[in-house]
């Protein structure tokens, strides 16, 4: 399995991965926005992106 950088800023609860620009994520906890942003990383790479 692949380690990929996340960027999570406090306010407005978002982050992204630089190796993916086009998928921003939000979450209403980090945990919540760690699990969105792994889904979002395992359907862009399941798509081949």
């Amino acid at each position: 399995m692949r380690a990929y950088t996340a960027i999570i800023e406090k306010c407005p609860d978002a982050g992204y991965v630089p190796n993916f620009p086009g998928a921003p994520t939000q979450g209403e906890s980090l945990d919540e926005l760690c699990r969105n942003l792994r889904e979002v990383i395992e359907m862009l790479l399941e798509d081949g992106e």
